[in-house]
């Protein structure tokens, strides 16, 4: 067997010699999938799959793509899929097909084996097992094919899709555990979150004084419900889920160990209201915040290193009213604290 990947547009593909060994799925009462079921989503197989640019769509509050900044980090060890089937009209395949085939064997100084390995791929579909991309059933099914989350194209686990393009009847179960699914969006949604900047508000604000308590918490224009909404729709599909992360508890961390936290677990639970603390208000100085830091030794000519981090409770809803919970997430940023000795005057 031969492999080969032929990068063009972010697509990759593995040719294989011979022929398919793969058993179509059959009719299932849960297919399409309007209520989200989706089987068992862990990612296994290997890489001889043809793998091609996911058509989800992604909108909300969307984390431009390859950024790091405000990713959720999810509790445990759940991960977001990585790759996952999407269904391909005849024409589409057979488009990506011939394309890639034209491209591999006219670039110059291709290697023979690349050559030969995209032939018989090609040949699979077109004159082998399957004769002209299956055109003459254009309106019976679909071509189904692996696809990679735009979110994780560096990680190995996106080409773990392991089944190469299959023919799907109408409304038959595709009968891979990976078949997109709204619930699949909505994992996949969670990966494409964008999360603002942790920094709380301070008073006093960023500069404090030994022993006096510190006032923290969370601008309510800024910490609110933010969503990410998944769509495809294509060759006949047309499945959606939105994934909507809450803020429910604000950790902070003084960065040095010569400190008091309030409460004193560092932790500060969402108020009734949905906010997190409690403004500072004119005449509290000396009483003890809801939530909030004491600095109890001096940071000297440098700062301490303040990290708060919020938990998101994450949820979802899609398709034909399917919908759950997801695992909770974290974001957490540092922001720079000065803390001064308090001067005192002899008379």
């Amino acid at each position: 067997m031969h492999a080969v990947a032929v990068c063009r547009r972010f697509l990759a593909i593995g040719a294989v010699a011979g022929a398919i060994a793969w058993v179509p799925g059959t009719a299932s009462a849960d297919w399409p999938p309007s209520a989200g079921t989706q089987g068992d989503t862990k990612q296994s197989g290997h890489a001889d799959a043809g793998t091609l640019v996911s058509k989800v769509t992604y909108s909300g509050s969307v984390r431009p793509r390859g950024s790091k900044s405000g990713t959720v980090q999810p509790l445990g060890n759940w991960t977001p899929p990585a790759c996952w089937y999407e269904p391909r009209s005849v024409a589409e395949f057979k488009k990506y097909v011939e394309t890639m085939y034209e491209e591999t064997i006219n670039a110059p100084g291709q290697a023979n084996y690349a050559k030969t390995a995209v032939g018989q791929f090609r040949e699979i579909y077109k004159d082998g097992k399957y004769k002209d991309y299956n055109g003459d059933k254009a309106d019976e099914g679909n071509w189904w094919v692996a696809v990679q989350n735009p979110d994780r194209l560096d990680d190995p686990a996106s080409m773990e899709c392991g089944e190469l393009p299959f023919w799907v009847a109408n409304n038959d179960d595709p009968g891979v555990p990976q078949a997109v699914t709204p619930k699949i969006l909505a994992e996949a949604a969670y990966n494409a979150i964008q999360l603002p900047d942790t920094k709380v508000t301070l008073a006093p604000k960023n500069i404090t004084k030994v022993n006096l308590p510190t006032w923290a918490w969370l601008d309510k224009a800024t910490f609110k419900d933010v969503s990410v909404t998944a769509a495809l729709d294509v060759a006949g599909l047309n499945i959606s889920a939105t994934t909507t992360a809450k803020p429910v508890s604000l950790k902070l961390e003084p960065g040095t160990s010569d400190a008091e936290t309030y409460p004193a677990s560092g932790e500060c639970l969402l108020n009734n209201d949905d906010s997190i603390g409690t403004p500072y208000a004119k005449g509290e100085a000396g009483q003890t915040p809801p939530c909030g830091i004491k600095y109890l030794r001096s940071s000297g000519d440098g700062t301490y290193k303040l990290r708060a981090t919020i938990t998101w409770d994450v949820s979802w809803t899609g398709t034909g009213g399917a919908g759950g919970d997801l695992p909770d997430g974290t974001f957490g940023t540092t922001q720079d604290i000065t803390v001064q000795e308090i001067q005192s005057v002899n008379r």
